[in-house]
């Protein structure tokens, strides 16, 4: 019997598997190599490099250089769309008619290519990219930086209308889901949480000694988070807070500097972030921009004790029930000092896996993605 063949389109290399999009992508791979799929990869690769684990998941991995540059803004296109543009990758995608998984609005230059008429193409959502870059505009400081974010929003919402050209949508959140089939009224939209590092929880009961946050530090959209946590809702009554990710900007860790019980852990190892969230007693996450689904969130669930977060970080998710859920800083503040004073009990640990498991399981949004495959082929 031939193994069922599919191409995955992705925006970067997705190892190692250490930020929000790419893990996604990963253990998608992962998964569906489990479950005997032959993957045929295409990344987009501008500093990751190739990687042996890929290759030892996939029938085979392409890697095209993204393609920066004054050029690629001198366009009606998307910056990550147009510096994502490949007539090898076309070639490629057009040498069989085994169906293509588009990883993000990044990658879908090529979704209305002519040559693709009758194919099965999935569009996979990880944010309504229009929407996030305008949250990222304000988010911003630097008034160059302000306006790209802006100017991108407005291309992104403008070349969104390639999705009609999509067989199916499958979306990371319930909200983005419902924006998509409003948008694009007849075609098939599916809501498919996003695929993550865990197939059990592994949660420590008991009690630890500090409240962590955690991101990639170097986004504005974390970055405005981590200062609101140090600006608006600690103080000096408060456990320690850690904030630790990849890449904190000088100003973050002054600031951080400033407060006997705040500390900075920079560029942390994957093991090390993995101990800093399993061992925190409370992780505090907060947004202002309620897109995607957001991983940190599910990986801190999943190995983590209380999690506490504001309205936003759970938007379109049913993951808010497993968490506290404060939309002010005094508000934050309280439910860190009541959490504090209580201990994350095995029943606690129990109940938790068991809500996981009916929603965010990736054997379960594998078999999913398989059937409708199957349904296509």
């Amino acid at each position: 019997m031939n193994r069922l063949a599919l191409h995955i389109v992705s925006f970067d290399v997705p190892w190692p598997p250490n930020y929000g999009g790419v893990i996604d992508v990963f253990y998608k791979i992962r998964a569906l190599h489990a479950a005997g799929v032959a993957i045929r990869l295409h990344c987009f690769d501008y500093g990751r490099g190739p990687a042996r684990e890929l290759e030892s998941l996939c029938e085979k991995v392409y890697y095209y250089p993204r393609k920066s540059g004054i050029s690629r803004h001198l366009t009606l296109l998307p910056y990550i769309v147009a510096s994502r543009r490949s007539e090898e990758l076309e070639r490629n995608l057009l040498a069989d008619d085994a169906p293509i998984l588009f990883e993000g609005l990044h990658t879908c230059a090529l979704l209305n290519n002519p040559g693709f008429k009758g194919r099965f193409l999935i569009y996979r959502e990880s944010n309504i990219e229009h929407h996030y870059y305008q949250h990222l505009s304000r988010a911003e400081k630097n008034p160059l930086k302000k306006a790209f974010f802006l100017i991108e929003s407005v291309r992104l919402k403008h070349f969104q209308r390639i999705l009609r050209h999509a067989s199916l949508m499958l979306a990371v959140s319930a909200d983005d889901a419902g924006y998509l089939s409003r948008a694009f009224p007849g075609s098939q939209v599916e809501h498919l949480p996003s695929f993550h590092r865990d197939d059990t929880t592994d949660i420590l009961a008991g009690r630890g000694t500090y409240a962590l946050y955690h991101g990639k530090l170097s986004v504005p959209e974390n970055l405005r988070a981590a200062e609101y946590l140090i600006r608006q809702v600690w103080n000096d009554g408060l456990p320690e807070l850690i904030i630790s990710g990849l890449n904190p900007p000088p100003q973050l860790i002054r600031q951080a500097s400033g407060h006997r019980n705040i500390r900075v852990i920079p560029n942390p190892s994957e093991e090390e972030m993995f101990r800093l969230v399993r061992e925190a007693h409370v992780n505090i996450m907060v947004t202002f921009q309620p897109t995607g689904l957001k991983l940190k969130l599910l990986n801190a669930l999943f190995h983590g004790r209380f999690c506490v977060i504001n309205p936003e970080m759970a938007s379109g998710t049913s993951l808010g029930g497993l968490c506290t859920v404060e939309g002010t800083p005094d508000g934050l503040r309280q439910a860190v000092t009541r959490l504090f004073a209580e201990e994350f009990t095995p029943s606690m640990v129990r109940h938790r896996e068991q809500l996981l498991q009916e929603g965010y399981s990736n054997r379960e949004n594998c078999r999913r993605l398989l059937q409708f495959l199957a349904e296509r082929s």
